[in-house]
């Protein structure tokens, strides 16, 4: 909204309002001047025909002629005739109305309505004298009435409601008219009056407008007035002039800046094949921390390409590398889709992680989510594999979640932003073992208990991975499940709670049936097995179930 439009709208209230009052004011006088005028010439009207009425009267009784219908008659047309002579217009009407209710007398032709003829009888009835506001032939009329007792009637001296209220109504429409010029030249005198008022500050903003296209600080205004705007006007050219000299020096800086930026995104661009992105953007934010290693806890995810030293035998040289180029471009972009950062290549291996440098509520969950896509994405590479005469490629994971060392670890000449730990270690065992149980992923009990309300996981055993004593629980998570698999998961549940019960009778039965719905199923064949040779040598006292791994 302009300024203009503001000078008009707070100053304009305050010259339309009192005259608004004022106007509204005279016209109310006006208007209660004219009615009191009207209404006593109702009632001047009123008494003069009563008086005439009561002379008439008079003059029967006097002449002992009350009893004689037809002098009484001739009274009745003299009042009439009377009432005839105090009609001064068209809309004015004298009537009276007798004791049942009909027109005794009327000075002009009116067709009145049964529920006007109610009205009136009401009113007769009543007695009532003075101003009345009735409707007659279906015009608004204002009365003024007076009761007759001699002749039992009851008069009316009217007049029609617009015609009496017609001089109250031009002098609202008058007055509106006059308010309405007024408001018409105010406005149009503010308007003026503001236009040279804000002229100096229009100047102000179309020289900053030319600055901005422009970019030219050298810009000035002129100053109109010696007012608090002209002193607006010469601090807008002091100000002008300040920027005018300090745009050079932003102009240096500003290069300065963008060769640095350059120089910054060469940078990144170069250290992002070889360190995580996120990792460069907190190197940058704060160089201090990056060489202060922390605790956190995350997941560590490791593959590896089964049997790939054999495999390899029988390729050549190039095609082992664009093989594994290939290969590893599809998981690395699994992984980071999910937000995990790839921390090294092992031969033919690729370990992962989680959780750092930025941390997330799911970050088990996501990372096997990337193992169920890394399997998934590995369909696709292998029908490209056969498509072009080379091996198929087959892996196996293993996942981790728990406490690590995470930071950059090395030497000042080569230093590697991971982590390290025993988790890392038992991460590797795990994927180690996907190939003594014949699994595509296995995770830790850590893991299953942070993704078991949304994942799918069948225990396979507890085991304590080579270099550990304690055992760990491990899992095989399916993303999805047939129904057979889901019933066979069940029993098998159940199966492995009786073994490690040592109640291993009932453990054979679960295990058992697992077999009729899953026929050749491995894990449940290899607990057969196991109780079998305990029912017949049973395990020590401190058997806790634990298998003991010699191998990697």
């Amino acid at each position: 909204m302009k300024i203009r439009v503001k000078i008009v709208l707070i100053v304009l209230p305050l010259i339309i309002t009192p005259l608004f009052l004022i106007g509204i004011a005279a016209s109310l006088s006006a208007r209660n001047g004219i009615t009191r005028v009207a209404t006593e010439f109702l009632r001047f009207k009123a008494e003069e025909l009563k008086k005439y009425a009561d002379t008439q009267w008079t003059l029967l009784v006097e002449n002992d002629l009350t009893g004689n219908q037809e002098f009484i008659d001739v009274s009745k047309l003299a009042v009439e005739s009377f009432a005839r002579s105090l009609i001064r217009c068209e809309t004015e009407l004298i009537f009276a109305v007798d004791e049942t209710g009909g027109i005794a007398m009327q000075t002009g032709d009116v067709e009145i309505s049964e529920n006007e003829a109610d009205r009136l009888t009401q009113l007769m009835s009543a007695k009532t004298e003075g101003w009345q506001q009735i409707r007659l032939g279906g015009v608004e009329r204002v009365a003024q009435a007076s009761v007759f007792e001699p002749f039992g009637w009851y008069f009316m001296i009217s007049e029609q409601r617009d015609a009496f209220y017609q001089a109250i109504n031009q002098i609202f429409w008058q007055s509106g008219l006059i308010i309405s010029i007024t408001l018409f030249i105010t406005i149009l005198l503010l308007l003026v009056f503001s236009y040279y008022l804000t002229k100096p500050l229009q100047n102000i903003v179309m020289a900053m407008r030319e600055i901005i296209v422009n970019n030219d600080l050298s810009k000035r205004v002129d100053l109109l007035y010696r007012d608090e705007i002209g002193e607006l006007g010469h601090t807008f050219n002091l100000m002008t002039g300040e920027l005018e000299n300090a745009y050079d020096q932003i102009k240096g800086y500003a290069l300065k800046a963008v060769v640095a930026q350059k120089k910054e995104q060469k940078i990144r661009n170069i250290f992002q094949k070889y360190v995580p992105k996120e990792v460069i953007d907190q190197f940058f934010q704060k160089p201090e921390s990056m060489l202060v290693g922390e605790s956190r806890i995350l997941a560590v995810l490791f593959s590896d390409i089964r049997r790939f030293t054999s495999m390899s035998e029988n390729m050549r040289p190039d095609e082992i590398v664009e093989s594994l180029n290939a290969y590893f471009s599809l998981m690395v972009d699994v992984i980071m889709s999910r937000q995990g950062i790839v921390d090294k290549y092992i031969g033919d291996a690729i370990m992962a992680f989680y959780g750092a440098p930025v941390q997330h509520e799911d970050d088990a969950f996501k990372a096997v989510q990337s193992g169920f896509e890394m399997m998934e994405a590995l369909k696709g590479f292998n029908q490209r594999q056969a498509e072009r005469g080379r091996p198929e490629f087959h892996i196996g994971i293993g996942i981790n979640y728990g406490s690590v060392t995470v930071g950059n670890i090395g030497s000042d000449k080569k230093m590697d932003y991971t982590v390290i730990g025993d988790m890392v270690n038992i991460a590797s065992r795990l994927e180690g073992l996907t190939k003594i149980y014949h699994e595509e992923m296995i995770v830790s009990e850590s893991v299953f208990r942070y993704v078991k309300k949304d994942i799918s996981c069948r225990m396979l055993d507890r085991v304590a991975v080579k270099g550990k004593k304690q055992g760990i629980g491990i899992y095989s998570p399916r993303k999805e499940l047939s129904q057979s698999e889901e019933n066979a998961w069940k029993l098998h549940h159940t199966g492995s709670q009786f073994y490690y019960k040592r109640e291993f009778e009932k453990a054979t039965r679960y295990f058992l049936e697992v077999q009729k719905i899953l026929p050749g199923d491995g894990i449940s064949r290899v607990f057969l097995k196991r109780c079998e040779t305990y029912m017949k040598s049973p395990p020590p006292a401190d058997w806790n179930g634990v298998v003991v791994m010699k191998e990697k």
